[in-house]
Parts: structure tokens; sequence; C-alpha cells
């Protein structure tokens, strides 16, 4: 599979920062901003803006690539053609695009620049600013000036090509979020993922995977090579084997019957028969055990309480499994948002726990910028507000709305297993009479009541599940912070400080995150404890 640099411009078109260069023309003082120079070159030398200098690039384009966009206006006054082309046939918007430089491409397109202009190998400037990553420039000309952001190049190659070979995950999901074609193949037969396998960009495959419907795993290009088998070509460790299980996933019988059945049903009803079976055997043969001495006052009394706590729990596993865990409102879930209306057309007004300025808060799926806690399951095929976890156990996410249940199902599901599994110990303790020569406590146990046994192997396997989950939680709900934000830290910019360590900025101490929790059931994520990376950097 062949690919070709993309050559815009050289990076001696950067400014010098070190030491101010020397000014000889317009196209200098263009490249720099110096306004004045500028001025004096054309004003009282009579220099013309309309020509380009030697190497044919224009004072336009060296204006517009460094986002000078007052000189850029000034250019325009004064008789430079906003669509001049250089001798790769590329435009101002398209040297615009490189840097990102939206101030500068306003300019430029409402003083007439074509915002379809392409160069010669067929690049547009959606083109560009997906080959360098300008994810924000791309969205801009897309909304404001409706750019089509999944036109072909020359080779076939769309926006979204050069994002995936590239490796701009939040370019990727900008596209995708806009339904820009997955399936698309260039002239080599090669789609995204394909693009995206052959660089090794692990987070790019994930993106277009996840948003797409599995198909672009078997597409084969002209050479007859699938994603997967160009990754392992490549020795992409990394990539190779994602990209291999969800094929076989969506390939083997098996991956189907598990992903289209227990995936959407999830353990659910296997958890409840447990539950149930537990409860029978620990009444027959526990608490109404022939075999075993009559029951006390006390022990009986113990003994109503542990069945009181299953009762609990199946309320609260009922609530749990089937309350609303947090979904996040999709387009066509909203009646009063019109068709017409973009949702990144103002961004920047949403409020901070909607939007960051973090293009991963874009779910392609589901069509929404969600808030910054929440996730997109891909079990549930919804985005959760303030996302903990999906748990087959109970066949639903554990979000915003219904951690809390959770909560409370898991200490009560401990309890229940310890007091339960006391009275079990208790019964089989005083009930074994005086042992004979040779035989031990153990032995009289396995072979008089082996219900009992039963029971107290399967009560142990549950008191360290719950146990285990319950810690885990509380720790935690006293931090703040969700088992999805653990497991990803290292990806979530808004869980770093300025040092680049791991800080919390919903983290308001102990005694408030487990009040907020108890009389709430969840944290306002607006009341932030201190400002994100992000913020402090801007």
């Amino acid at each position: 599979m062949a690919s070709s640099e993309i050559q815009v411009v050289s990076s001696e078109s950067k400014p010098q920062q070190d030491h101010q260069p020397p000014i000889l023309d317009v196209f200098t003082a263009s490249a720099h901003g110096d306004f004045q120079k500028l001025r004096t070159f054309v004003e009282q030398h009579a220099a013309s803006v309309s020509v380009s200098d030697v190497n044919g690039y224009y004072a336009l384009q060296w204006a517009s690539l460094n986002n000078f966009h007052e000189i850029v206006h000034y250019l325009i006054q004064h008789g430079a053609n906003v669509n001049a082309k250089d001798n790769m046939q590329q435009t101002a918007l398209h040297w615009a695009a490189v840097r990102g430089s939206i101030a500068a491409a306003d300019v430029l397109l409402e003083n007439g620049a074509r915002v379809e202009a392409a160069d010669i190998n067929g690049y547009r400037a959606v083109h560009v600013a997906a080959q360098y990553g300008q994810t924000a420039f791309l969205n801009h000309i897309v909304v404001k000036y409706h750019a089509d952001f999944d036109v072909p190049d020359n080779d076939g190659r769309s926006p979204l090509h050069w994002a995936a070979y590239k490796g701009y995950a939040d370019t990727i999901r900008l596209l995708l979020f806009r339904d820009a074609s997955q399936g698309r193949q260039d002239k080599d037969g090669c789609t995204p993922l394909h693009w995206a396998a052959l660089r090794g960009h692990s987070e790019a495959c994930a993106v277009l995977v996840h948003a797409g419907t599995k198909e672009e795993l078997m597409v084969k290009d002209n050479a007859g090579f699938t994603p997967v088998q160009i990754a392992h070509d490549k020795g992409h460790r990394h990539v190779a084997p994602f990209l291999s299980n969800q094929q076989r996933a969506h390939n083997h019988w098996r991956g189907k019957l598990y992903c289209g059945v227990v995936t959407d049903i999830g353990y659910a009803p296997i958890l409840l028969c447990i539950i149930v079976f537990l409860s029978i055997l620990f009444i027959n043969s526990i608490v109404a055990a022939p075999n075993l001495k009559k029951i006390t006052a006390v022990v009986g009394l113990w003994s109503w309480i542990a069945l009181s706590l299953v009762a609990a729990s199946l309320i609260m596993f009922y609530r749990c499994s089937s309350k609303d865990p947090g979904y996040i409102k999709r387009p066509g879930d909203l009646g009063s948002l019109s068709d017409a209306e973009d949702p990144l057309l103002n961004i920047e007004l949403n409020s901070s726990s909607v939007w960051m300025g973090n293009w991963s808060q874009l779910c392609p799926t589901c069509k929404i910028i969600r808030p910054v806690r929440s996730k997109h399951c891909p079990t549930c095929k919804r985005c959760v507000e303030q996302f903990d976890h999906h748990c087959p156990w109970i066949s639903n996410c554990v979000g915003k709305k219904n951690k809390r249940d959770f909560f409370i199902f898991i200490c009560l599901g401990t309890m229940t297993s310890l007091v339960s599994g006391a009275v079990a110990i208790q019964r089989a303790w005083t009930s074994i009479p005086a042992l004979p020569a040779g035989e031990t406590w153990i032995h009289q146990v396995l072979v008089n009541h082996p219900g009992l046994v039963a029971f107290l192997v399967m009560d142990a396997v549950v008191v360290i599940a719950a146990t285990t989950l319950t810690v885990t939680q509380i720790s935690m709900i006293a931090r703040n912070v969700t088992t999805n934000e653990l497991a990803n830290s290292t990806r979530y910019e808004y869980l770093r400080g300025p040092d680049g360590r791991f800080r919390n900025p919903y983290n308001h101490g102990c005694w408030k995150n487990c009040a907020d929790f108890v009389f709430l059931g969840h944290t306002d994520d607006d009341g932030i404890a201190w400002p994100p990376l992000q913020q402090v950097a801007s």
C-alpha cells in the first residue's frame, strides 16, 4: 500500500522565535506579522501584494499560515487575490489549514475564498486540516462555511483516510460524528482502518472499530489484505491483537452468540438464580434441616435477619438492573431540537460539565457532546453520565442515577453472605455430637450435612466477591472517582495536574464526597475543586 507525504509548505515558513529576522519585503513582513513595515512597503514604496515571490508563494499565504488576520484583511483590501494559487495550486486557505488559523480563514472566506478549492493532488482545506490534525479548524469551516468533509482527493482518499493515517483520533471522532464514510476505499482499495492499521495507531483503530459496523475489519485492499493482516505484517504489537480479537468476535459463531445473546441479556438471570438457590438451600439445609439440632431463638432471629437481607437485596437488585443509569439524551430523543441546529455550532457556550475543549467528548455513535465524566457503553449502546462501569451481573451500566442503588445492593449482599455464613457455621458446630476416635469435625460435617457444606462453599465465594467490590466502591466514593476514570486515568486530560500527575478535580474531600453520595446519589460536576489542566493552560 503506497502513501504520499503531504507537502503544503516547508518548515522554513515557521517564523523564527529566537530573534527577529530581517524584514526585506512584503513577504517577510506578512510572514512575521510586521504590520508597520508592510504598510511602509505598500503605501510608501508601492510594493505589489498580488504577485508571488521567487518560489511562487504569495504574501497572503504567509499571513494566512501564521494567522495574522489583520494583515490578511489589509492585503485583500490592497489587491491581494484570495484565490491565488502557488505552484502546487494551493491557495491561502490551504496554508491557513496547516496551522488551524481560524481567524485568517474567516477573513479569507468572507472575502470570496473558495472553500472547495483543490490543489494538484485534489487536496482541499478539509484534507489539509485532517493531515495536520487541526480538528477545530476543520469543524469551523464545516459548520460555518459548509465545507464537504467527506470529499475524496485525486487518489480517492477522504479526510477520514488522512486523519486515520496520521493517527489523529480527535479528528477521526469529529468526522465520524458527522457521518463520514468508514467504508470508502481509495485507489488502492484501502479504507481508513487500513491506513490506521498500517501506521499502528492504536487509538485511531479503536475509535474506528467501536464506531463502525465491524464490517470494515473484513474489507480487503487491492492486494488482498485486511486491516488485521496489515497490522500483523507491520509488527504492530498493540494494534494487531486488538483487531484480531474484534475480527474473531465478529466472525466466529460463538463470538456472535456471546455478543448477541450474553452481552445483551447479561448475567443478571444467572445471579438471580444463584440468590434464589442459596436462599432455598439456606432454609432447607440450615434453618429447617431435620438432622440438625432444634434452632434456638437467637439463631432463629439471625436467620430471619439473613432472609430479610435477601429480600432487600432482591429489591435493590431489581432497582439497579432496571433503573436508567444516566443515559444521555440523543438528538432523536429531544423533541424540541431542530434538525437544522448543529450541536457543534456554539460548543463554547456550554457549561464546563459538558464541554471542556476535549474532542474526545464527541460520541460518533450517539451524535452528542457528552459530559466530561461520561462514556459510551458499547454493550448498552448509549452514553452514560458519570459512567462507572458496565456490570454484566446486573445487565446494566452503573452510572449517575443508579450507582447508589448498586452500592446498597453490594453492601446488602456482603451483609447477607456474612450473616448467613455465620448462622451456618454455628448450626454445624453445635449440631455435631461427640466425635468418635479418629474422626474430625470437618469429616462429620462433610458426611452428614452435604447441603450445609455446599452452601458454605458458595457463600464463601459470594463473601469474597461482594466484600472486595464493596471495599473498592467505598474507596472510590470517598475520593469521588469512578472505576472507568481509574482504569483510563492516563487517557483523560482532566485527571492530570500541571505537573502531569494524577489529580482529580472533582475530589472535595472524603466527608463531602461521601455526604453528596449518600444524600444525593451523585456529585455536581460543575462544582470542581480546582480547574482542570486545559483550563489552567488557557
